[in-house]
């Protein structure tokens, strides 16, 4: 398919997965990451807490252009509403990860958009991801390819994380990092992009 714009877009990520995933709507965007500290973003549930961040971002981003769309993104691993953040070790790799296993949690991820005249629209996508019931050798041997320290709740379902995952309910995409095809939705709506 081919989506038209008359906008300018950015996207605020340094993330390759969002770039990766935002370039299949064949439209030209630019990438601005923000300077924020995502722990400054204070919510009782986890829905509230990825859409502030993701909103943080965009918001951070859009100060620092003009005359453009930004689309900010925030994605979180929730178990039992335990937010489970990019580990920072490998006891924490292992702790998230057989926290995980045998089990389902949930995929969060938050969009922002900014158009140019500042309004903001947002949303929340939630996929739920059943882990298998998962060796500690094979947990040890994932940690020790280094996957996990990027990404959120330690595994990456498009890497050797797979591995690790029965089935999902929901948007893949979404667990990757954007849940295009609502994105797209919204960009449509908004009439931001057209066929």
């Amino acid at each position: 398919m081919q989506f038209h714009t008359t906008k300018s877009f950015i996207l605020a990520s340094a993330s390759p997965r969002r770039k990766e995933i935002f370039a299949r709507l064949n439209i030209p965007f630019d990438i601005v990451t923000s300077d924020v500290e995502e722990t400054s973003v204070q919510a009782t549930e986890v829905s509230e807490y990825v859409k502030g961040v993701a909103l943080l971002k965009a918001r951070d981003v859009a100060k620092k252009t003009s005359g453009k769309v930004v689309i900010g993104a925030d994605t979180i691993v929730a178990k039992d509403d335990q937010l489970l953040h990019k580990p920072t070790s490998h006891e924490e790799a292992m702790s998230h990860l057989r926290t995980l296993s045998d089990s389902a949690h949930d995929v969060l991820t938050a969009v922002a958009i900014i158009k140019e005249n500042g309004e903001e629209t947002t949303f929340v996508e939630n996929t739920k991801v059943f882990f298998k019931n998962v060796s500690d050798e094979l947990l040890e041997s994932y940690v020790a390819t280094g996957d996990p320290f990027d990404k959120a709740g330690g595994y990456g379902i498009q890497t050797d994380g797979v591995f690790l995952v029965e089935r999902i309910e929901g948007d893949y995409l979404n667990v990757v990092g954007l849940p295009l095809a609502t994105l797209c939705e919204q960009l449509v709506s908004l009439k931001l992009i057209s066929l």
